[in-house]
């Protein structure tokens, strides 16, 4: 009969301690009193509990599939990302494979013909925002994170580890910004429904709007299907022009669209910020090139690649482990396209 593997939760168990006391104990993360580090340590010997072989147990061919349906080195956010997600997938010993999903595999949601599953130790899936897609990728049973989602995926009792940038708060900063600037009408420009980022980043605007007395109206909002070509400035230019009124601000989901939408006002002969303001996300390197600059929301994407490979490999040594849910912070950068008002304090 096979021996049963000894986990950290039969560890904490014998030592009548929580899980995640003992995982510090193993992680040397946070504080964790000498004696009870002794207790924990002892128990798992006394087990035969072994960190090193456990984790080459739970990593058979050592590969982690990457999932995507876009290219990740055309934008910063996937550039810097997958820099760090590599170098940290093999400090932990395992190798990265890129593998890109096609429109066919996920309206068949099915995996890409040449992924081995058998020697596939976890997989990662980073911009694919198709539920049923991603649902059949949980139900594979592998050790699994995810970078963003389907809209509402962080509201969703999720059967993997998810991970994200901060999106609600930053936003209420950027909005807050320009209520105190004197803004009262708002648009928001991008498709809420494009995934869970973009939704959020919507609530993040409604909530701020709301606790100020303000509703949005989607008269004067741009929330087409992410397929449209927000890049074209003739279509922007005609939904601008179709508005009852111009907003006196304009929330966008990303950096992309907040520069096209300032292209395209500046065509109408509105100034950026003096008859409009406008606030992107993302941090990009052309919100600092565009003029005026664009206040935007910096994501700290190198850490949440990092962090992201990190819980893969804690999931793959500990399957059994509480699924978790992380935000990584997102930082607030003031730019010129919101009218100063004094100090930003964030808040």
């Amino acid at each position: 009969m096979a021996l049963k593997r000894i986990t950290t939760q039969d560890i904490a168990d014998a030592c009548g301690l929580s899980r995640n006391t003992v995982s510090k104990v193993f992680n040397d993360r946070g504080a964790v009193p000498e004696a009870t580090r002794r207790l924990v340590l002892e128990k798992a010997a006394e087990l035969g509990y072994s960190q090193q072989s456990a984790e080459r147990r739970a990593a058979p061919g050592g590969n982690i599939a990457v999932l995507t349906q876009h290219k990740l080195l055309s934008h910063s956010f996937g550039a810097y990302f997958i820099t760090s997600f590599t170098e940290q997938v093999s400090r932990l010993g395992h190798t990265m494979k890129l593998y890109e999903v096609t429109p066919q595999e996920i309206r068949s949601r099915v995996l890409p013909a040449h992924l081995d599953l058998a020697e596939t130790a976890g997989l990662l899936a980073i911009e694919l925002f198709d539920r049923a897609y991603l649902d059949m990728v949980c139900d594979l049973g592998k050790p699994t994170v995810f970078v963003d989602g389907y809209p509402g995926a962080g509201r969703s009792l999720l059967r993997c580890d998810f991970i994200s940038m901060e999106n609600i708060a930053v936003e209420m900063a950027l909005v807050g910004g320009m209520l105190r600037a004197g803004a009262r009408s708002f648009g928001f420009v991008g498709d809420i429904g494009h995934c869970n980022s973009f939704y959020e980043r919507w609530l993040g605007c409604d909530l701020a709007l709301s606790e100020a007395g303000i509703s949005i109206d989607r008269a004067q909002c741009i929330l087409e299907k992410d397929s449209v070509s927000y890049g074209d400035a003739d279509w922007l230019l005609q939904k601008l022009s179709a508005m009852p009124a111009i907003p006196e601000a304009f929330v966008c989901a990303n950096d992309y669209l907040a520069i096209h939408l300032m292209a395209a006002l500046k065509k109408l002969g509105l100034s950026v910020p003096g008859d409009v303001m406008m606030t992107g996300f993302d941090g990009s390197l052309e919100a600092d090139l565009v003029e005026p600059r664009l206040s935007t929301a910096r994501i700290d994407s190198a850490e949440i690649g990092r962090l992201a490979a990190q819980q893969l490999g804690r999931r793959i040594c500990e399957p059994e482990a509480s699924f978790c849910w992380t935000y990584v912070k997102t930082a607030l950068v003031r730019g010129d396209s919101v009218r100063r008002t004094g100090p930003d304090t964030g808040k």
